[in-house]
């Protein structure tokens, strides 16, 4: 599977959000936050769907990233590993974590929001954040957080995420596109990227999640309509 890994501290997590947010590990553990990037559709996704993996049951991505994660841990037997999926979330309907939030601290990706422009423009308008990467802009996917609870990291550095939106003019621009012109994947390309989602891909991310299995034997990636 085509991911990034990314270092954190639970404790770094932890101590941007509110108690109701945190990760009950202690501050030390080590995690890593895990990126999809452009190419995994086509090194993982489609060779998963090809072997006739998928349970119709659930999102195909998901299935994917889970199948690939679960190997990861499977190949550390001496080693308890605890895997938060991206679309997990609590009784309580929050998520079990903020991936947007772990990748900033995490350094992975830097988290533009509302408070990250000086002169408002939008007044009562909710606008919600985005990551952008400094190599993939906005053309990535946070897909989880793998957890050591037992490997303690406590002088490990904290690495700053990439300010690569630094100008207001670029940031009102990302949030613009982000809340009201997303389905453009405009705000992807918001910096200079050196990889993108193709074309298939966009169709397949673009399409409802109740019509990505037709889609995909549309294309071909499905050899047949079995699942189990």
């Amino acid at each position: 599977m085509d991911v990034c890994l990314y270092l954190l501290k639970v404790g770094w997590y932890n101590a941007v959000l509110q108690p109701s947010f945190h990760l009950q590990y202690s501050e030390g553990a080590l995690a890593f936050v895990v990126l999809s990037t452009p190419s995994m559709f086509d090194k993982a996704f489609k060779p998963f769907v090809n072997k006739q993996l998928l349970k119709k049951i659930n999102d195909p991505v998901d299935q994917c990233v889970s199948y690939h994660l679960s190997l990861v841990k499977e190949s550390l037997p001496d080693q308890r590993v605890d895997i938060i999926y991206d679309y997990e979330i609590l009784p309580n309907r929050k998520p079990k974590f903020l991936a947007q939030t772990a990748a900033h601290v995490a350094g992975a990706a830097y988290y533009y929001q509302r408070k990250d422009v000086r002169c408002d423009p939008w007044g009562e308008k909710k606008i919600y954040g985005v990551c952008i990467h400094p190599r993939y802009g906005g053309w990535f996917a946070i897909r989880g957080l793998l957890i050591f609870p037992d490997v303690q990291v406590p002088f490990l550095e904290q690495v700053a995420p990439v300010d690569c939106v630094a100008s207001e003019e670029k940031r009102i621009e990302l949030l613009e596109k982000f809340n009201f012109h997303w389905r453009d994947w405009s705000y992807r390309d918001i910096i200079k990227v050196k990889e993108r989602y193709s074309e298939e891909q966009k169709a397949y991310f673009g399409a409802p999640p109740a019509e990505r299995f037709k889609l995909l034997e549309l294309q071909g990636v499905l050899q047949r309509s079995t699942f189990y």
